[in-house]
C-alpha cells in the first residue's frame, strides 16, 4: 500500500478506518464546515483525496522513497494540523516536504527546514525538544500549533492555485476552531502569507487595509469579535528552506527574533 491506513497504530494518527474522506472540493467544504471539534477536523484532513495530482505524487513518493529512507514506511497521506488545542501562537507553512512530513506523518518533521524551525522553537520556549524526526519522537509544542496552507506534499514544492483553493476550507476551519486563544500568527514564507489572509477573514478576523507586503519581521494587527473582542498579530517570517538557510537569507538569529517577538506579543 502506498500510504499508512487510518487507524493502523501510527503515532498521532487522528483518523480511523471510518473517517469520512473528501474526494472533491465540494466534499472538502462540506466536511470542514461540519467539523465541530479539532479531533474531527484533523482526522478528516489526514485522509483527504480531493486533489488527484497531489494524491498521485504523495503516494508515488511513498512507494519509490528516497534511498536514505528506503527501509522506512512512509506516511503518504495529508498532514493534519498539530500542536496545542488552545494555542496562543499559530505557525503556518506552505506544504509538507515529500521526504519530510510525507514520510514522518508530522509537519516540518524529518527535513532540513524542520531542523532549523524546531531548533528555534526550542530555543524560544515553544517546543520541548530541539529536534523533530518522527511523529512518535516525544516532541511537543508549548502554547503553539502548526499547520500548512496545503496539506499534501506537492511536486517541486509548488502547489497549483486550484490545489490551494481546494485545501483552503481545512485551513480556515482550523483557524476558526482555535481563534479564541490565538494571539499571534506566524506565516512562514510568502505563500503562507498569501494563503492565511483569506483564511483569517473567513475565521472572523478584521484585517488591516491595505494589506502589507510580505517580508521578514513584517507585522499586522488583527481583531476579532468587534468592540471588546480579541486582538492578535500576524508576523511574516522567511521560510527556513534549504535554499534560504544555505544562502544566508535566513539565519538562526533571524528565526529566533521572530519567535521572541511572538512570545512578547502573546503576553500583551
Amino acid at each position: 500500500m502506498a500510504f499508512v491506513p487510518p487507524g493502523s497504530g501510527w503515532p498521532g494518527d487522528p483518523a480511523q478506518p471510518d473517517t469520512p474522506v473528501a474526494h472533491d472540493p465540494a466534499e472538502v467544504r462540506e466536511l470542514a464546515s461540519a467539523s465541530a471539534a479539532l479531533a474531527d477536523l484533523t482526522a478528516r484532513q489526514s485522509v483527504c483525496r480531493a486533489c488527484p495530482r497531489l494524491v498521485e505524487w504523495r503516494e508515488e513518493v511513498a512507494t519509490v522513497k528516497r534511498r536514505a529512507f528506503a527501509e522506512e514506511t512512509y506516511w503518504g497521506r495529508p498532514i493534519a494540523g498539530w500542536g496545542d488545542e488552545r494555542p496562543e501562537v499559530l505557525i503556518v507553512g506552505l506544504a509538507p516536504a515529500a521526504h519530510g512530513g510525507n514520510r514522518t506523518g508530522r509537519i516540518f518533521t524529518g527535513d532540513r527546514s524542520g531542523d532549523w524551525l524546531f531548533a528555534s522553537l526550542y530555543r524560544t520556549g515553544l517546543a520541548v525538544q530541539e529536534t523533530s524526526v518522527h511523529a512518535g519522537d516525544g516532541q511537543r509544542l508549548v502554547g503553539a500549533r502548526m499547520m500548512a496552507a496545503v496539506r499534501c506534499a506537492p511536486p517541486d514544492n509548488k502547489p497549483l492555485p486550484e490545489e490551494r483553493s481546494t485545501c483552503f476550507p481545512w485551513l480556515a476551519r482550523e483557524i476558526a476552531l482555535v481563534a479564541e486563544s490565538v494571539r499571534v500568527v506566524v506565516a512562514l514564507g510568502g505563500f503562507a502569507w498569501q494563503a492565511v489572509w483569506p483564511a483569517l477573514k473567513d475565521a472572523g478576523y478584521v484585517l488591516p487595509r491595505p494589506r502589507p507586503a510580505f517580508g521578514h519581521g513584517v507585522e499586522a494587527g488583527l481583531s476579532r469579535g468587534g468592540a471588546g473582542g480579541s486582538s492578535a498579530h500576524l508576523l511574516g517570517c522567511y521560510h527556513p528552506s534549504q535554499q534560504n538557510t544555505f544562502t544566508g537569507r535566513v539565519t538562526a538569529e533571524m528565526l529566533d527574533q521572530v519567535f521572541i517577538r511572538a512570545n512578547a506579543l502573546r503576553e500583551m
